[in-house]
């Protein structure tokens, strides 16, 4: 009877150990980027600003109705495109400025998800794309995962990443949005809070999503349903000037895209194109493709400033690299005309599951000696 007792009472004075041990084992459920100014939670600085850095604006304490506490962050992008390049965004870093260079991340193994509340400050704002990971370097993060466009509203909205399933044992560069002028012609006014990795188990791996059609590329300058950039500038990258909001005489809407080639041979390749790529100058460096299978065809019109432009070809897919296009296809050469004329690309047999060159256009100086001015509008897949 006394051996039970102590072995009972060995039972009990365990049982403590053994629930901390199993404690220590769960991990933490969150892992805090910002929850309010000076929080003693916080990690990571907004430090890492790009593209148009001099259109950004941003107030870290702000007290215009937080979402919750006493602060949340405040940026204002004007869209002025200060720096040339269409676009601006900010990277929350470790530390500060750390660009792939030095130590600095952190092992956020167990964490499934990367949460934050957003709202606009008059609704209709556009962040084009949010990212987790991504910042390459002698040290680069070991993940990247990007999410959107995402139309903010109002009203304060929880937005979620899912991270079920990537590796985040080295994760430097946080968290990250990005704008642009074409979706946000008068610039954006919006506000982020309580921005935090968390462990949710209930969480299932998000596949590839498949994408309904019809899928654009280009429907507007503003317009939220756009997708790819038109950031692959090749050849004589110098002849190339381009308007992706042009007013000249639109096929729908208020814009259309404008291209003048002057065929000067800037560069001496004698001849020039633009890829449309996802996400912004992915030459098949980053895993960022969209499975585009219910596409059977892609269509577009095009019409020429005088007549007689000769585009040598029209293109879907093609890019290769890591992560190389699933397939291509292309038309050409075409001979424009002066009236708006819808053109197809054919789809039927191709492999459209992983497709991060959505659409591109080459033509040179051999057929167009005295340059090509041209316009697009209405590119999406069907």
């Amino acid at each position: 009877m006394k051996k039970l007792l102590v072995v009972l009472l060995a039972l009990t004075l365990m049982a403590p150990v053994v629930a901390v041990a199993e404690d220590k084992a769960a991990g933490p459920k969150e892992f805090v980027v910002y929850l309010d100014k000076n929080a003693k939670d916080n990690h990571y600085i907004p430090s890492g600003w790009m593209g148009d850095y001099g259109d950004i604006k941003m107030n870290d304490q702000s007290a215009d109705s937080p979402h919750t506490g006493t602060t949340s962050i405040q940026f204002i992008y004007s869209g002025k495109q200060s720096q040339t390049q269409g676009w601006a965004g900010v990277y929350w870093q470790n530390p500060a400025n750390n660009w792939g260079n030095k130590k600095g991340g952190f092992d956020l193994t167990g964490m499934t998800k990367l949460t934050f509340w957003a709202r606009g400050a008059k609704g209709g704002e556009v962040i084009q794309k949010v990212m987790v990971g991504g910042i390459k370097g002698t040290y680069p993060d070991s993940l990247m995962v990007e999410m959107g466009p995402i139309e903010l509203t109002d009203t304060w909205k929880q937005y979620t990443v899912n991270l079920v399933g990537k590796d985040l044992t080295y994760v430097n560069g946080a968290f990250g949005w990005t704008a642009t002028a074409d979706l946000n012609p008068n610039g954006a006014t919006f506000y982020i809070d309580d921005i935090k990795f968390e462990s949710d188990a209930s969480l299932k791996p998000e596949g590839k999503k498949q994408q309904a059609m019809p899928f654009y590329i280009y429907a507007d300058r503003s317009s939220v349903v756009n997708h790819f950039i038109p950031s692959g500038w090749m050849g004589d990258y110098g002849d190339i000037k381009f308007d992706g909001s042009s007013k000249e005489d639109a096929y729908l809407g208020d814009t259309c895209v404008k291209v003048v080639y002057s065929g000067k041979a800037t560069q001496g390749a004698r001849w020039a194109g633009i890829f449309w790529q996802n996400p912004a100058n992915n030459w098949g460096s980053v895993d960022s493709g969209f499975d585009l299978s219910l596409a059977s065809k892609l269509t577009f019109w095009a019409r020429g400033a005088v007549g007689g432009e000769r585009i040598e070809e029209f293109k879907v897919g093609g890019i290769m690299g890591e992560f190389s296009d699933s397939d291509s296809a292309t038309i050409g050469p075409v001979l424009l005309t002066k009236e708006w004329t819808q053109y197809t690309i054919d789809l039927k047999g191709k492999d459209m599951s992983y497709i991060i060159g959505g659409f591109a256009w080459s033509a040179n100086v051999d057929n167009n000696p005295e340059g090509a001015t041209f316009y697009l509008d209405e590119i999406k897949f069907e």
